[in-house]
């Protein structure tokens, strides 16, 4: 029998000698080490799943915070909306384009359509149509669960997107533009790096929870949706950028940050010292990263703002989270310490250089956190926690396939934009701008009129209204 590791990760969820660790042509076959089902990792991962879901919601709020108030709604329907449109993909075809025996590109989709053989054990291979009944992924929950916890992920990936062409995106367009970027984008990194025969994952590349499969990819097909579109001054005149609601922000900050455990402790699998060591650093990014910006922007600035703590925050949780597993404490210091510097001078002074509308610094936040955390794995990984140690081979690895990423990311999100612009309008006219696009496109408002909230557009400005 032949021992590889599993399908989403570049190690075991369980503690593994270090000697196993390493790339091999065992790698793309299944694990047979597993048949029986585990209570506790199967709780922990039910938990998990629910803590990713609750993301989204949580993106959200944030987003929502963010805007103007008459387009609060809009962005977040546009969140909410990938949890129906994916999650109907994933159980269709996408779970089997991702982790479907290899079809090429990617996986084949009928391996696990509709759910297909995906059950309440372990999951199976199956191999040319034919059940391999003693063959197991290394794992110990129900594929059920496996499948449901992987879906999560791929919902929040295309909704973070959002962020950078927020007030200038129709709904039906960006219907179209998520369903292509999917298939085209997330599932096939997906596949590479997590698949049972990712070649990059063969390749001995390591992303522990997402930082090119999630953040790298949004991140860049983010900033090529903002080139392709264009600026929204150009198109409104002046433009009011200040967050509408503040306490949103903060909202959707905290439900980021408590679902994150379920993003970065779950992608081990288990309830194993894997996910604890994962927990922890996440807990220790998160914290260091919205210190340090805070002190960053004071100095910058001259004043502390708590968007700012917010934004610092999730800057340090993406950048740990394709390193989460794989790093001791103090380096998840050293992500916190680094990030927000890094991702701030991005946001605040190569963006405004470029003049890019990057409205909500999904680029520098996502697609350049992810890019940062997913090279310092080359330097920080350390093998002591069962994880690759870190070395200049392991570096040159991390960085070509990051970068790789992020160049296909953004040819293919540019395309993608300048194709449907092609054959729909992608811009909403001025008439909507100026009735808010919650009211235009989907018939409701946030705030009724004669509210205090109704007729504040942002506390600051209380006194001018």
């Amino acid at each position: 029998r032949k021992c590889a590791r599993p399908p989403r990760r570049s190690l075991v969820a369980r503690e593994v000698s270090p000697s196993l660790l390493s790339p091999s042509p065992l790698n793309n076959m299944v694990s047979v080490t597993s048949t029986t089902v585990d209570t506790g990792d199967t709780a922990f991962m039910i938990v998990s799943m629910a803590l990713v879901m609750f993301m989204t919601p949580g993106l959200a709020f944030f987003y929502g915070g963010l805007v103007r108030q008459q387009n609060v709604l809009t962005i977040m329907m546009q969140n909410f909306v990938c949890m129906g449109m994916v999650t109907m993909i994933w159980v269709l075809w996408g779970f089997s384009l991702v982790f479907g025996n290899s079809g090429g590109l990617m996986g084949d989709p009928g391996s696990f359509a509709m759910m297909k053989n995906v059950l309440g054990t372990p999951l199976r291979s199956y191999v040319d149509g034919q059940t391999a009944s003693d063959a197991y992924w290394d794992m110990t929950i129900p594929g059920l669960v496996f499948a449901g916890f992987q879906g999560m992920f791929a919902v929040i990936a295309p909704a973070l997107m959002t962020g950078a062409f927020a007030d200038r995106l129709l709904f039906r367009p960006y219907l179209l533009f998520i369903f292509l970027w999917v298939h085209l984008v997330y599932f096939p990194w997906a596949n590479w790096i997590w698949g049972p025969d990712g070649w990059i994952g063969k390749e001995g590349v390591f992303d522990f929870a997402g930082g090119i499969v999630v953040h790298c990819t949004a991140g860049f097909s983010a900033l090529a949706t903002v080139v392709a579109l264009p600026h929204r001054k150009k198109i409104e005149g002046d433009v009011d950028t200040d967050p509408h609601n503040i306490p949103f922000v903060a909202l959707g900050t905290g439900m980021l940050w408590f679902g994150w455990f379920g993003f970065n402790a779950g992608s081990a699998l288990g309830a194993n010292a894997t996910a604890a060591t994962a927990a922890m650093n996440t807990e220790i990014a998160a914290s260091v990263a919205l210190f340090t910006w805070m002190c960053v922007e004071w100095k910058h600035k001259g004043k502390p703002s708590l968007v700012g703590a917010c934004v610092g925050t999730i800057a340090g949780l993406a950048t740990v989270t394709p390193a989460a597993g794989f790093i001791r404490p103090w380096g998840a210091v050293i992500i916190g310490v680094v990030c927000a510097p890094f991702c701030y001078t991005i946001m605040e002074v190569i963006k405004k250089k470029l003049d890019l509308d990057d409205a909500l610094d999904v680029f520098a936040v996502h697609g350049m956190g992810g890019y940062l955390g997913t090279i310092l794995v080359g330097c920080l990984a350390r093998s002591s926690v069962g994880a690759p140690h870190y070395s200049a081979k392991l570096f040159g690895k991390q960085l070509i396939a990051a970068s790789g990423c992020a160049v296909y990311s953004f040819v293919v999100g540019f395309g993608l934009i300048k194709g449907i612009g092609a054959v729909m309008p992608l811009l909403p006219d001025k008439d909507m701008i100026f009735a808010g696009l919650d009211v235009s496109v989907h018939g409701e408002s946030a705030y009724k009129e004669g509210s205090s909230s109704g007729k504040v557009v942002n506390p600051l400005k209380a006194n001018n209204v």
